[in-house]
């Protein structure tokens, strides 16, 4: 194994009367997009910023590449970053934007012009490199921010809510174009962002962080299909949760007593006991007018509440005698959407027991 590109080791932050960062500890390896995901105040952009080094930590250490860059200056660390805003200069070129960081420092001018030609061609710009900002899309200057932090040649490349000024069709179009000029690269990509598609697309792990602390850190799959607790499986994707309690467990199957789905058994190989959350993935459930077949799947009875159509899906939400209110997602594979149901009908939702999931609460 090689030696990772960053480690946090016990890094804690603290503003008066706030815990901004709660003893985070992971490693980042070199060539990875690692991405920082949470709901906004949870400590991701703090963080980005101390490994930056626009702020210091209270306490612990930051390596970047084998060196304690904790108290390090930020333009003397191995980084560069890009911006929400971009922060393009709008009387500059896209090409002496690009080279404007070299400049600065004092490279030769035939090098900075060598130097930011090829950061353009790599962004796919090359065409673009006499217009003014201004005669760009959005797009366009977001790659030349990039250009510019890739020109000066970083280890790694912090990324800070890059694609939020973007229109929706834009901003995922731009997902897969980072993701393919990390790959060309080949440097360290950490990403912050507070959208989930976001970092479900990009990167090729996903820390989740919550009230300062980071709560889960693995692949984006693992994230969705495995969530360690409630706040994960909740904030990623979408999900229905339903609460309980262990009343027993037998080999790999724990017995659960629910307020609305009655007594029910999971798969889990892990003990348990005392208040849990069970979750399942609304893609996952099941919906018909007739009751299902088959003895072995969890579900229950309900009328559906709400039904809103997205094209390619549709979001069922069906609420019960009992008060839970339960997702549907259902793919729409034909120009026709679900055959004679609506608003207001009686309906069975069911799903398999080895698609829930039980979680601490």
């Amino acid at each position: 194994m090689s030696e990772p590109i960053i480690s946090i080791r016990n890094v804690n932050k603290e503003f008066p009367g706030v815990m901004a960062v709660d003893n985070a500890s992971f490693d980042i390896e070199a060539n990875e997009f690692f991405a920082l995901l949470g709901p906004s105040g949870c400590g991701k952009t703090t963080l980005l910023r101390m490994i930056a080094g626009f702020e210091t930590p209270t306490s612990g250490e930051i390596i970047i590449d084998g060196q304690d860059i904790s108290h390090v200056p930020a333009n003397q660390r191995p980084v560069n970053m890009v911006f929400q805003s971009y922060a393009v200069f709008p009387h500059m070129s896209v090409i002496d934007n690009v080279g404007y960081g070299l400049k600065v420092t004092g490279v030769p001018a035939n090098e900075i012009s060598t130097r930011a030609s090829e950061a353009l061609e790599r962004v796919k710009l090359g065409n673009l490199a006499n217009r003014k900002p201004d005669q760009l899309s959005g797009g366009q200057r977001q790659r030349v921010a990039l250009a510019r932090a890739l020109v000066k040649r970083p280890k790694v490349l912090l990324l800070d809510e890059p694609l939020s000024a973007l229109d929706a069709k834009l901003r995922e179009q731009m997902q897969l174009e980072l993701a393919h000029l990390q790959e060309d690269v080949g440097i360290t990509f950490i990403i912050v962002t507070h959208d989930q598609d976001e970092a479900l697309s990009m990167a090729d792990r996903i820390a989740v962080m919550h009230e300062g602390r980071v709560d889960q850190i693995a692949a984006p799959d693992v994230l969705y299909e495995q969530p360690h607790n409630r706040f994960v499986a909740d904030f990623i994707g979408k999900v229905n949760l339903f609460e309980g309690t262990v009343t027993g467990a037998r080999g790999k199957t724990v017995s659960i007593d629910t307020a609305g789905l009655g007594k029910v058994q999971v798969p889990h190989a892990e003990a348990a006991d005392g208040s849990v959350s069970l979750a399942v993935r609304p893609e996952k459930v099941r919906i018909s007018k007739t009751a299902p077949r088959s003895k072995s799947v969890m579900g229950t009875k309900g009328r559906i509440a709400d039904w809103a159509y997205y094209g390619d899906v549709s979001h069922m939400f069906v609420e019960t005698e009992k008060g839970l209110r339960i997702g549907v997602i259902i793919q729409n594979e034909t120009r026709k959407t679900v055959d004679a149901m609506d608003v207001g009908d009686i309906v069975h939702v069911y799903w398999s027991p080895e698609d829930t999931l039980l979680l601490n609460s």
